[in-house]
């Protein structure tokens, strides 16, 4: 404090450091001063936004590292598997006991569309066709064949010829098969979908009840973070973790970052609608219990408190 009177000093600190947090508690309450605040520093934000791109407000390396840590390093077990497997068997719940089918919420014509759509994806023929030219689909089907022809009990001789029989012409005819439809492809991917979907329309068909069951959901639970867990310890995932970040640095590291927010449709508009959705409830909660004075008065008590304001003081 000044040597002058520093009992004054003291006085003027307190007496200011009240008036600095009921003023930032008012815009914070207030619903004009709060959106005059929002609008003001959102504005500011994107017009500082426009100037600074990506690579220039962060590295390519200081987000790989968070990527890492989150995606690799951060720890799968206790709460998170829990949490996951209740909302998983919920949503089971509400889908199960709804009975409720894609084609009735969006309409059987846009329902077959999406189906057409789906079977003319490349991957989708791509997958068919490797499944008619694979070797294994006519092993699969010949095995399927021999194990539905008991000849056991024919003679060991006789047993020989009839095994081998059934071997060479159900794997001449399902290569015959496979290869007749191969042409069809996409015809024939079309239409399973398309019955696949009628059947799971048909009343009393259960969409997702009648499939899965309650204990399906939490095997797959586990299935899917064991998988997890293994898969995202390996080169190859931390390869692609990194070739991600180093695409969209690629892409947008020279872009301003009011553009990049612009390119993923988040505008100001959006920003604003946010913050008054939820800046007011949240703002309110937190006065009513006392925390945001004392937060404010925490921030800003040191300053009254320091040499910086004693010298300006001293300058008055």
């Amino acid at each position: 404090m000044t040597a002058e009177n520093p009992v004054a000093d003291d006085d003027l600190a307190a007496r200011l450091l009240d008036a600095h947090v009921e003023f930032m508690c008012g815009q914070l309450t207030d619903p004009e001063e709060f959106a005059a605040l929002v609008h003001e520093e959102i504005t500011h934000v994107l017009d500082d936004a426009a100037h600074i791109t990506l690579s220039e407000a962060v590295s390519r390396d200081l987000i790989k590292a968070v990527a890492h840590k989150y995606a690799v390093a951060f720890p799968v077990e206790g709460a998170i598997p829990e949490l996951v497997g209740r909302v998983a068997a919920r949503l089971y719940h509400d889908s199960a006991t709804d009975d409720v089918v894609l084609a009735e919420l969006i309409g059987r014509k846009h329902a077959d569309d999406l189906t057409d759509d789906i079977a003319q994806l490349g991957l989708s023929r791509r997958l068919v066709e490797r499944v008619l030219d694979s070797p294994d689909t006519v092993d699969t089907v010949v095995e399927a064949v021999q194990r539905s022809v008991d000849s056991s009990r024919l003679p060991q001789s006789l047993r020989r010829y009839v095994d081998g029989a059934v071997e060479s012409v159900t794997r001449r005819a399902a290569s015959f098969v496979l290869r007749a439809n191969r042409s069809e492809s996409d015809e024939l991917l079309a239409d399973t979908m398309r019955e696949l979907s009628r059947a799971a329309a048909a009343p009393g068909a259960g969409a997702l009840g009648s499939l899965v069951e309650p204990g399906d959901v939490e095997d797959v639970v586990v299935l899917v973070f064991e998988f997890w867990r293994l898969f995202r310890e390996t080169y190859y995932f931390a390869r692609l973790l990194a070739d991600g970040v180093d695409e969209v640095f690629d892409t947008y590291g020279d872009t301003a970052l009011a553009d990049l927010l612009a390119d993923l449709g988040i505008g100001y508009d959006d920003l604003i609608e946010e913050a008054h959705r939820f800046g007011p409830p949240v703002i309110a909660e937190i006065n009513s219990r006392g925390f945001l004075e004392a937060a404010l008065r925490r921030r800003l008590a040191p300053f009254y408190a320091s040499r910086a304001f004693t010298e300006a003081l001293q300058h008055l």
